[in-house]
């Protein structure tokens, strides 16, 4: 306290200046927003669901009048060559592992952002190993491919080699002589199967233990049917 005359002063040091303080008023940064991480197949997990991780896949299923057509198809191609018998499909998201609630929970969320769409059949193909033995070429339509990049997104699952859609016909161990002979029988046994389009309007989870190739173990679990936005 400083005395001049009969008036005190203040000798309290005042704080120096914040560099802010004679700045010109900021604009205040919008929000940034930020959209939730999708959880992956194991994070959906109900921790009441106390049943084991199996191994499963999803499959697109043609309308009912094409699947019978392919059966029939696959049973001429079983009766010379053997192997077992399965629904026709197009796999959408390769084999993966999971307890069964968490794999239909995501599958009813993955479907739920796919339309309907259509697949074409250009072709008939052997393969070199049990599952891709002879197989329908389907055409990588963008929007074929879209669906299932979609559902691989959404099962966290990540492929090994780029996607090719198809319709496998005949699963086995065949020598390349028997692969061929198959794959000509084809076009015999349903001259106008080339060119066929056809819906897919369901997608479907199925237990599928590759280990098993007798398929006895193989089940339908899940479907969900697509809507139209």
């Amino acid at each position: 306290m400083l005395l001049l005359g009969s008036k005190a002063y203040s000798t309290a040091l005042t704080p120096p200046c914040s560099p802010l303080c004679h700045s010109p008023r900021l604009t205040p940064l919008p929000r940034l927003r930020f959209r939730p991480h999708r959880r992956s197949v194991s994070a959906r997990m109900d921790p009441t669901d106390q049943s084991p991780e199996e191994v499963y896949s999803v499959w697109a299923f043609p309308p009912e009048p094409v699947r019978d057509r392919l059966r029939r198809i696959m049973e001429g191609l079983r009766a010379p060559l053997g192997g077992p018998a399965f629904e026709p499909h197009a796999t959408v998201v390769g084999d993966f592992r999971s307890r069964r609630s968490a794999a239909i929970e995501v599958l009813h969320t993955a479907a739920a952002g796919v339309q309907p769409y259509t697949a074409r059949v250009t072709g008939v193909a052997r393969g070199t190993f049990f599952y891709q033995c002879v197989y329908l070429l389907l055409e990588p339509t963008p929007e074929v491919v879209a669906a299932s990049d979609h559902c691989c997104g959404h099962f966290g699952y990540k492929r090994k080699t780029p996607y090719m859609p198809h319709v496998s016909i005949l699963y086995g161990d065949l020598t390349d002589e028997e692969k061929e002979e198959a794959r000509k029988k084809v076009e015999e046994l349903d001259k106008d199967i080339f060119g066929l389009e056809f819906e897919i309007s369901d997608l479907a989870l199925y237990r599928t233990d590759t280990a098993d190739k007798s398929l006895e173990s193989w089940e339908l679990v899940e479907v969900c049917h697509l809507e139209k936005k």
